[in-house]
Formats: C-alpha cells, structure tokens, sequence
C-alpha cells in the first residue's frame, strides 16, 4: 500500500489510481534508464500529483489563493504549494504536479511523463486499447507517444464537453 502525506485527501478509488500512475512511472523511469534521483522524483511525482484531489475547493482556494482556475484545475496547483511550504525544492517536480490536469509547454521529461501516466493508467474505462498500446510505447518512443496523448486527451476533453485551457493549446502547438 501507498504511503501518502498525513494532510493528503484522497479516497479508495483515488488511491487505486495513484497507485496504478505510481506503477506505470516507476516503469518507465526503469526503463528509459532515469538515474536514481530522478527516478525518486518521477515516483514522487506520481504519488503526489492527486494527493489533494478530494480536498474542499475552500482548501485548495486556501492554498492557491490569487488565481481564477476552475475547481477542477486546482489539486496540482495546490499539492505543488503545499511541497513548497514543506520545503520540497525539485522544482520539475512540483511543476510537474502543478500542472499536470492541463499541461504545460515548459514541462522537461518528467512533467510530460506524469501527464501520460496520469492518462495511460489502466484503471481508466474508455479506450483501453489504444491507451495499453501506447503505454506500452513510452520508453522506445517518449515523445511520439506524448504526442499522441496530447491529442488523446484534447480529443476526449472536446468529447465529452470539458473545457479546453489555454495551457493545453499552447502544449498541442508545441508538439504538434
């Protein structure tokens, strides 16, 4: 089982699926050869990146307190303030969690691992198919599979009626 932070609110499911992002980042850590450290930080990563992602909004408002984000945008942002005030100085990583929920064009290679991670974990329903094949590509391929993902996830944003954020447009023209 998953250790997380003591001021961490998550619920069961929420675990399961830290869990599963945990697995798949220490496996690509592995096997794209990622040194110790950076490895550490790419597990970290995974298990941290939704460790508020049950909190109150008025929590995370607390914790992100000058922005317009949208409820749903604020988790990361909040996690990556709350490792900050603790003293957490791997700055890819906090920007990492940051802004995992939408992307981020300054993102180095762990940010856009945890973005794929965060998409690719099997315990997600819809198109299972595809999302096994190409986590399944990550370490002989990283960027075009993270290319693909980017698409995957605008696609199924635009799909399924969700907002589109200006972070997430800027990554697509980046990598397109």
């Amino acid at each position: 089982m998953i250790q997380l932070p003591a001021w961490a609110c998550v619920s069961e499911k929420r675990r399961s699926h830290i869990e599963r992002v945990a697995e798949l980042m220490e496996r690509w850590a592995y096997e794209l050869g990622e040194p110790p450290e950076d490895a550490r930080a790419w597990r970290d990563a995974a298990l941290l990146h939704d460790a508020l992602r049950d909190a109150p909004e008025s929590e995370l408002r607390a914790l992100v307190p000058r922005t317009d984000f949208a409820p749903e945008m604020l988790h990361g942002p909040a996690v990556a303030a709350r490792l900050e005030r603790d003293g957490d100085r791997r700055l890819e990583m906090l920007d990492a969690i940051r802004w995992h929920t939408v992307g981020s064009a300054e993102w180095k290679r762990l940010g856009r691992a945890l973005f794929m991670a965060d998409f690719l974990e099997p315990g997600r329903r819809f198109a299972r198919a595809d999302r096994a094949y190409l986590a399944a590509k990550v370490a002989t391929d990283f960027d075009g599979t993270f290319r693909q993902v980017v698409r995957m996830r605008i696609e199924h944003a635009l799909r399924e009626g969700h907002t589109l954020f200006p972070e997430t447009v800027s990554l697509w023209n980046l990598v397109r």
